[in-house]
């Protein structure tokens, strides 16, 4: 492999993302190709940090850069951001931090840039900014303005927490697969490997990695003893509940993790049809499913037409895993504010209404929907389900163990237990009367 700068490569990313558009998952493995096995891991974890850090970044270039750079210069914004990141948040050595930092401007095309990139770290040092504290809180939240408004409206006993949960690193949750190992079978091989983890009474199944490895090292990863899923995904499959001889439908199924998980809890159904849209995602899905040992009939489709991909009339049970604005999973996908805007919630919480509509009618009478969602606002989420049982009268809502008093569904927030974000509304069609 040429060699390459790494920092220059950080920034890179970050600018495909902040000026391009582009996701993470769309940025990161370029990114991660251009560098070596053993600089990969650092690369993740400045670009996820900076893009955490965003507005406390942005705060402090703006007090140091006299002038917003332009043209081609304008990526050297993002460079400098990555040195303000390594001096107040990382290991990294001051030394390291400035010298590769201004090094990285010639790998960027703009070596005469290297005074004002170094003077600028310098005076980030001289003048102990990491160290002064931040007085607007939107900064420290480090949200965009639109959607800290949204949170502090909707939670505003639990918006600090939500904010603090957001930025931090994310644990890892597994679910081991019981149809392919027993629980016990599989925590033991992890303790003869010195891999620490903490497990969960009555959830056998449920395990959190204390120790840091890549996930293929793990025992048991290509026999399928396990797969990686927040706990709060996890209660997809809890709340759906399905029973043997059930056909199931899992629209908007892709990655795979969910229908895995059904899969898992019972093995004995008719058939589960696991729908997506993007037939790239289906085949990684399938894959998935291929290393755990499950089979599913998978079918490419818009979960709001189901005349063009439905294989029967209805369904038994249908868990909606509806497309959102991600707002719950923030700190596993740190992007995520900065490449949603304000008016993308009004278009998600439409299809999402069009999806609830075009799903219903595949429910069989006495059949259950789970509608779940990533996010974490009530748009979205609850006031989506007041809309629907108010269009449905053949609809009924079912408590969910765990939600608050008087809660429309189940609502985690970020932290909560230490999971993710999440939504559930679990509903029950009435049955048919004479």
């Amino acid at each position: 492999m040429a060699k390459v700068h790494l920092r220059a490569q950080v920034t890179l990313c970050i600018a495909n993302v902040l000026n391009n558009g582009q996701s993470l998952q769309e940025a990161l493995p370029e990114a991660l190709n251009n560098v070596a096995d053993k600089d990969r891991a650092w690369l993740h974890e400045m670009t996820y940090g900076v893009l955490r850090q965003l507005p406390t970044l942005q705060f402090w270039l703006g007090q140091l850069l006299e002038r917003p750079l332009k043209g081609k210069q304008k990526k050297l914004e993002f460079l400098i951001m990555l040195g303000f990141y390594q001096l107040a948040f990382s290991r990294v050595s001051q030394h390291a931090a400035v010298a590769e930092t201004v090094e990285a401007c010639s790998a960027l095309g703009n070596r005469p840039m290297k005074g004002l990139v170094n003077a600028i770290l310098r005076n980030f040092i001289r003048g102990g900014f990491q160290a002064k504290p931040i007085e607007e809180p939107r900064i420290v939240a480090g949200m965009p303005k639109w959607l800290y408004k949204k949170i502090i409206q909707a939670y505003p006993e639990d918006a600090e927490n939500i904010f603090k949960a957001q930025k931090q690193k994310p644990p890892v949750w597994l679910r081991i697969n019981q149809q392919k190992v027993d629980a016990s079978t599989f925590k033991q091989a992890l303790v003869e490997n010195d891999i620490g983890f903490e497990e969960f009474e009555g959830k056998p199944w449920l395990i959190k990695l204390t120790s840091s490895l890549a996930i293929p090292l793990l025992p048991g990863f290509a026999e399928g003893w396990f797969a990686v899923q927040d706990a709060a995904a996890q209660q997809a499959a809890l709340h759906l509940d399905a029973q043997p001889n059930d056909i199931i439908l899992d629209a908007c199924a892709a990655p795979g993790g969910k229908t895995a998980h059904v899969l898992e809890m019972q093995p004995n159904l008719q058939d589960c049809v696991a729908l997506d849209t993007d037939a790239s995602r289906l085949q990684r899905m399938a894959e998935n499913l291929a290393r755990l040992g499950h089979a599913a009939t998978i079918k490419t489709g818009d979960a709001a037409t189901p005349e063009t991909w439905s294989p029967y009339p209805q369904y038994d049970r249908i868990l909606l895993d509806a497309p959102c604005s991600a707002t719950g999973i923030i700190r596993r996908h740190p992007d995520i504010p900065w490449l949603r805007k304000a008016p993308d919630i009004e278009v998600l919480t439409e299809l999402q209404a069009n999806i609830l509509n075009a799903m219903w009618s595949l429910l069989k009478p006495g059949g259950v929907l789970l509608y779940a969602t990533c996010s974490i606002l009530p748009e979205e989420n609850k006031e989506q389900i007041k809309r629907f049982l108010e269009r449905n009268q053949d609809a009924q809502l079912q408590c969910l163990a765990g939600g608050r008093e008087n809660e429309v569904g189940l609502q985690i927030l970020p932290g909560e237990n230490d999971m993710d974000g999440f939504y559930y509304a679990k509903l029950i069609k009435s049955m048919a009367t004479v």
